[in-house]
């Protein structure tokens, strides 16, 4: 089984064979699940080993989705799943292009992986995203810096579902001990900033396929 708090997931994941290993994630689970923002375990294909109750709670609001849904495969969610620009603030340049620059890493160091094959493969088949990874992703690397592209310490907008929250700002914090990283995981904590200064941007209607402007539109 995988482990996730609040709960387990409809569809099990492997997880390590060793008997200390899945002592460690259960109890790695209760800690998880004391802290008060949305933190999550992800393997290498962005799988979400664990996850706790601030986390499920963040995309309490998100609708069903086959392939894409936040607590399966994080990636997948950022990239494919039509409600993710409600979530996740400015979700072109602060979520999804940082996000394709790890995939694009993680494709060159596991190249042979068939989860990360199947992702790319979906990207593929999507004309926009096809053409944000091969094209635009270069171009905003080399116009923001490789720092930009990292996830510790990265301040990103997000907007909770939760109003005492709402429309704020989270630090992306890299908490991975050294045992979560030799079993070839990273734990990531969106710690959320009470305020921030309001947006003139408006939120992106649900349920409207999102369009990545580091390349054109499609006509029609």
């Amino acid at each position: 089984m995988a482990y996730q708090a609040g709960g387990q997931r409809p569809a099990p994941r492997p997880v390590p064979e060793s008997l200390e290993a899945q002592a460690y994630l259960q109890d790695y689970t209760a800690l998880l699940e004391a802290v008060r923002f949305p933190s999550v375990v992800l393997d290498h294909r962005w799988d979400v080993v664990l996850s706790n109750n601030a986390f499920a709670s963040l995309f309490r609001e998100v609708s069903p989705h086959q392939t894409a849904m936040p607590g399966d495969n994080f990636l997948r969610f950022v990239l494919f799943h039509p409600d993710a620009g409600t979530v996740l603030g400015e979700h072109e340049s602060s979520w999804c292009l940082p996000m394709l620059a790890h995939f694009a890493a993680a494709v060159e160091r596991y190249g042979h992986d068939h989860g990360l094959q199947a992702i790319r493969r979906d990207i593929a088949q999507d004309p926009i995203m096809e053409a944000a990874y091969r094209q635009g992703l270069p171009h905003w690397i080399r116009a923001v810096g490789e720092q930009a592209v990292a996830h510790d310490g990265a301040v990103r907008p997000l907007t909770h579902p939760d109003p005492r929250w709402g429309a704020t700002d989270c630090r992306v914090v890299d908490e991975t001990p050294r045992t979560l990283q030799d079993m070839g995981y990273t734990r990531l904590t969106l710690v959320l900033r009470e305020t921030r200064p309001a947006r003139p941007k408006a939120r992106r209607s649900r349920h409207t396929a999102a369009h990545l402007r580091v390349v054109p539109a499609p006509e029609g």
